[in-house]
């Protein structure tokens, strides 16, 4: 290796931009939906991890696209000084949803894991560093989520519904499942997701149906909101 190279990344972030966005109705990709002048859903998406580098981090962010998110590919050229980038086309050979993005991304990363998705935007006080302190908190329990409080049985049946319980000051996963058909008993969601390098193979069953969720046990950063912008309305 020349010392020229890039240093090995201490966390990767999977992005997984390869749906296409068909609850969205648009005709550009969601994530690059404009919020604000210059802002879009994907930049707003991406602020917890820009602040991950500011902290000193070296991060690399795990890319899964297909060829109709070239205007993403060619969006995210911006973070370009912020972020190591690498492009993965997501394997067809996989499961085709996130599962399967998520696959197609492990053996790019290195170090601890973060799974951001970017439809999902954390927001209000202390969201931008929100990954920063989950990352940290992998070293209790390998796991740890962002989440957002939760009551309303129709968003938790499109979340990642969580079942938080309190005790001396920290927040765990008793129970998790992906867009669960029956929501009684689930009271947040999650947002983000951090995970140790030891742990990061079973990532994909965060989001499989039918698999064991390894979030049971991880410790959960509350943020005030977290924004599913997976229809033009939101």
């Amino acid at each position: 290796m020349h010392s020229s190279s890039v240093p090995f990344p201490d966390v990767s972030i999977v992005l997984p931009c390869a749906g296409f966005g068909t609850r969205f109705g648009a005709p550009y990709s969601k994530e690059l939906h404009c919020l604000a002048p210059g802002v879009t859903v994907l930049d707003r998406s991406l602020e917890a991890v820009v602040e991950l580098a500011k902290s000193g981090l070296n991060v690399r962010l795990v890319v899964v696209f297909g060829t109709h998110k070239l205007d993403t590919v060619s969006y995210l050229a911006r973070y370009a000084g912020i972020f190591h980038m690498v492009f993965v086309y997501q394997d067809q050979s996989l499961e085709p949803g996130l599962d399967g993005a998520i696959r197609s991304a492990l053996p790019m990363t290195q170090g601890a894991v973060a799974l951001v998705l970017p439809d999902i935007v954390v927001s209000g006080a202390g969201s931008a560093g929100s990954l920063l302190a989950a990352l940290r908190q992998t070293g209790v329990a390998g796991w740890s989520v962002v989440a957002a409080e939760e009551r309303d049985p129709d968003t938790l049946q499109q979340m990642g519904a969580l079942a938080l319980v309190e005790e001396g000051g920290v927040v765990t996963v008793r129970a998790a499942a992906d867009k669960p058909a029956d929501p009684s008993g689930f009271n947040a969601f999650w947002g983000m997701v951090a995970v140790t390098e030891e742990e990061a193979h079973r990532l994909p069953d965060v989001v499989s149906k039918g698999a064991d969720s390894p979030l049971v046990g991880a410790v959960a950063l509350m943020v005030e909101e977290i924004v599913n912008y997976n229809t033009a309305a939101g």
